[in-house]
């Protein structure tokens, strides 16, 4: 019986150990590939040049299985009435149920993307409308290093935690007063801890809007975030 139990025990570690070898040799699944919707600048299939890229985040209401819902409002709205950029757009879409920071999603949809693309990493800029503005924020805190600038509008779900992690970064968020849905002391809250780490922080209230701001991005004319977003550039100091 003992002789018995000694190769029982002998069997176990050589299982173990070879748990072990797979567990080094097989790749690391990081994170998901979220779906999404590519806009690409006029010309680009005629050219070698690198643009930048603007990724853009959704609100709740359109989380799903189809991204057509995205086509309703914000960026690609914008895109799809005939409005012209000169760079890539690329809209993702969040799943039922999730926040933009449920699960890690970024990282290998945005190294997808740099292999299908000609992207200049040197403008990497990040927006997104309620819960995409709260999810703007968050991954930024994730990744501050990957991005030039940021635009949040009425941000939700996100919270003041590790915010100086964005203080090199150029960030303009937007909110109404008579936001109903996420309470503008939300945006007021980080632009507090902002000032205090002393980033680049610029801060529009606009009085007399409620929520639904996603309005900006279809009519640059008053707030014209996509010039703003281009003059920047990764910071060296940043990487």
């Amino acid at each position: 019986m003992k002789g018995k139990g000694s190769h029982n025990t002998a069997l176990r570690i050589s299982l173990f150990s070879l748990i072990l070898m797979l567990c080094a040799v097989l790749p690391v699944v990081s994170g998901k590939v979220y779906p999404y919707l590519v806009y690409l600048p006029q010309g680009y299939d005629q050219t070698t040049e690198r643009y930048p890229v603007i990724i853009y985040l959704h609100g709740s209401s359109q989380r799903g299985n189809d991204l057509n819902r995205l086509k309703s409002y914000g960026m690609p709205k914008y895109l799809e009435s005939g409005g012209k950029l000169n760079s890539i757009v690329i809209a993702p879409q969040c799943p039922p149920g999730r926040l933009w920071d449920t699960e890690e999603w970024f990282l290998t949809t945005f190294n997808q993307l740099k292999e299908k693309y000609r992207i200049d990493l040197e403008r990497v800029y990040l927006t997104g409308v309620s819960m995409g503005g709260g999810g703007t924020f968050e991954i930024a805190k994730k990744h501050p290093d990957l991005f030039a600038a940021l635009v949040p509008l009425c941000a939700w779900q996100s919270s003041t935690t590790d915010l100086c992690k964005l203080s090199k970064l150029p960030i303009w968020t937007l909110h109404g007063e008579n936001d109903t849905t996420v309470p503008i002391s939300e945006t007021e809250a980080k632009v507090t801890v902002l000032k205090k780490c002393k980033a680049n922080i610029r801060y529009n209230r606009l009085s007399e809007e409620g929520h639904s701001i996603h309005w900006i991005y279809e009519n640059p004319e008053r707030y014209d975030i996509y010039s703003w977003m281009f003059k920047h550039k990764r910071n060296s100091s940043q990487r």
